[in-house]
């Protein structure tokens, strides 16, 4: 602080006293626009940049200074995430083991790779998340385009009704895990005596994160849950993008409600529907939170995704070196599918 202050102070007796407009006869108002203020104060700060910086920079294109501007953000994008990335191709040709990380490293080839390929337990890890990604997304985008279809509509207290829907995203994803395990609790969870209301079987036996069938579908129903409200908003936004004149002309033509939907609001309406796909299946392929506090990839196995799978192989069998092919296999697969999906976007926006 002592330094800014010293400098500001440098700046002052450089750049001498501020030439504002003093009023020149007793009454006279005095007038200072933002504008002016502005102008002086870049002339002092330019009479008190050094000669030989002031010729540094004036030698600078824009281009040149927009690069400056940007280097502090790429510097520690690059450090963050392209310098892992790499690290992690470079473990996964070898046998490293970061609970040695002083033994001898071997390169292995391709022998991580055939190793991950080659493992039934992955394949049943990676079938485990496909289901989860399928169905999460048809659930979200279904509820969430109806929610979005009807505040849409804009009827009386819509404002208050897409506050209350949008609460669950706002949660923390370890506070919502802990709110539903408790809600699934077969004893004094809410959940459990809600069906138990409406279908007559003993609270006793909805096991909802103990047994095999249903805990998949409480994970879903969770994450449905509180992502729902995110794919809502995106549709929202779509809808509301619509101009109004298309739907006059429709109802010119005596066009049917019905017959609008799917021929103006649906096509319209569809490139933010697939937005929020593209989103929500980048994101629910690495679910891991979620998983991890409701059942922890049980009962047995049967909730295990790929996520957890890959957390296990790295810091439970410590086979780090085989992690990291595994990551980069689930890198290369969603970042793939990822690009073959966008190119399907970009010709429906096309259209």
């Amino acid at each position: 602080m002592r330094a800014i202050l010293r400098i500001a102070a440098r700046i002052g007796r450089r750049a001498g006293p501020p030439n504002f407009p003093y009023p020149k006869r007793p009454g006279e108002n005095l007038t200072i626009s933002p504008s002016s203020i502005v102008e002086k104060a870049a002339d002092a700060t330019a009479r008190a940049t050094p000669v030989s910086v002031a010729r540094r920079v004036r030698g600078l294109s824009d281009r040149a200074i927009a690069w400056l501007f940007i280097a502090p953000a790429i510097t520690l994008l690059l450090a963050i995430n392209i310098f892992p990335l790499l690290w992690a191709v470079y473990l996964s040709f070898t046998n490293y083991r970061a609970n040695r990380p002083n033994a001898p490293v071997q390169g292995v080839g391709l022998g991580n790779y055939q190793r991950v390929l080659n493992d039934p337990d992955i394949w049943q890890a990676m079938q485990t998340t496909a289901h989860f990604v399928f169905w999460t997304i048809v659930l979200q985008t279904v509820i969430g385009f109806t929610l979005a279809y009807l505040i849409d509509r804009k009827f009386r207290g819509h404002a208050f009704w897409t506050t209350i829907i949008l609460i669950p995203m706002m949660l923390s994803p370890a506070v919502v895990g802990n709110f539903w395990r408790f809600l699934y609790e077969p004893q004094i969870g809410l959940f459990a005596y809600a069906v138990s209301m409406v279908s007559g079987i003993p609270t006793s036996d909805i096991q909802m994160l103990g047994n095999v069938s249903l805990a998949p579908w409480a994970i879903i129903i969770v994450d449905t849950w509180m992502w729902t409200p995110y794919v809502m908003l995106i549709c929202l936004a779509g809808l509301r993008s619509i101009p109004d004149y298309i739907y006059e002309a429709a109802e010119v033509d005596r066009a049917s409600p019905w017959r609008q939907f799917w021929s103006i609001t649906v096509p319209m309406a569809l490139p933010f529907i697939m937005l929020a796909v593209l989103f929500r299946g980048i994101e629910n392929f690495k679910m891991f939170d979620m998983v991890t506090l409701l059942t922890g990839g049980g009962p047995g196995s049967v909730t295990e995704v790929a996520s957890i799978t890959l957390k296990r192989a790295a810091f439970e069998s410590w086979a780090t070196g085989r992690a990291s092919a595994f990551a980069i296999i689930l890198f290369v697969a969603v970042f793939g599918l990822a690009n073959i999906y966008v190119k399907a976007l970009n010709k429906v926006k096309q259209r």
